[in-house]
């Protein structure tokens, strides 16, 4: 008798789990749209603009972001470079991981010199591709992450090509790229805004560091929940400029950082910083 209704619990437990034909890794709709902080009221609309208008006009458009920058739709005096493959993208991401730009673009050439397509990096000795990759800092850890990449890849798909990608919601999206092991949020949130010219808001350490020093965030944020902040807060068309605009500052300056008592910065001329024009106590 006991035995009988064990089952039966069994059976009710697993009609009640979700019947689908493939496991779907990442956060849901509901999650994606969940502000961590639904009463901190900043950064308001007027003010992202402003703080965007202000870096804008003390640092011009970072030139390294340019060719990812979103032609205006009335702009028709330039003509758009050819755009890198999403999974170019995302193994450059992945290269810049916790090192210089200058190293990260070395290693990313490094590699593609060495190995004339994506199959070729594949089938090579892991330690030939670490080597190719060394200039770039990590190399064992992120040679292992792009050679899990491309695997997994060519199994779920069959093919070594991301540009099934552009056919996604955002939230199909960041669960096809979260299935991939050594992928974090912020490399996807980089891929988003990047390659696949969708409206994300990727927050490494320097928009983090600003985003608590003017109290866009509480002091109790972390970088997870900045992010999921941020992305609520910012609206869409100022997402991509002032998110190239705020890393390029924070490297620029440690004035505006929570560390910016411990570093001098390296390109301002005078004491003040424009962004600490807009500080606000966090809460």
């Amino acid at each position: 008798m006991e035995k009988s209704r064990k089952r039966k619990q069994k059976v009710e437990r697993d009609d009640k789990e979700p019947k689908s034909k493939s496991v779907r890794v990442g956060p849901s709709r509901t999650e994606n749209l969940k502000d961590p902080f639904p009463s901190h009221s900043r950064p308001t609309p007027p003010e992202c603009q402003a703080v965007r208008d202000t870096l804008l006009a003390v640092h011009g458009f970072p030139p390294e972001f340019a060719k990812y920058r979103k032609l205006q739709p009335t702009d028709h005096t330039v003509e758009p470079e050819p755009s890198e493959t999403v999974l170019d993208g995302l193994v450059r991401t992945v290269l810049s991981q916790n090192t210089t730009d200058a190293n990260s673009q070395r290693a990313f050439a490094s590699l593609k010199s060495s190995f004339p397509t994506w199959e070729h990096v594949l089938g090579a000795e892991f330690k030939d591709v670490e080597n190719a990759i060394r200039c770039g800092g990590l190399a064992p850890t992120k040679a292992s992450c792009i050679k899990n990449v491309l695997r997994c890849l060519l199994e779920r798909r069959g093919k070594l090509c991301l540009e099934y990608l552009r056919d996604l919601s955002i939230d199909e999206i960041k669960a096809e790229l979260s299935l991939f092991k050594g992928i974090g949020p912020k490399t996807v949130a980089c891929v988003l805004m990047f390659n696949l010219q969708q409206d994300d808001f990727p927050v490494d350490t320097h928009i983090f560091e600003i985003a608590k020093t003017i109290g866009w965030v509480p002091a109790v944020a972390d970088r997870n929940k900045t992010y999921l902040h941020l992305n609520q807060r910012i609206p869409n068309e100022l997402k991509f400029d002032l998110n190239c605009l705020l890393f390029t500052h924070g490297k620029l300056c440690r004035k505006c950082t929570s560390k910016r008592g411990n570093h001098q910065p390296k390109k301002c001329n005078d004491d003040s910083c424009p962004i600490l024009n807009y500080y606000k106590e966090s809460v």
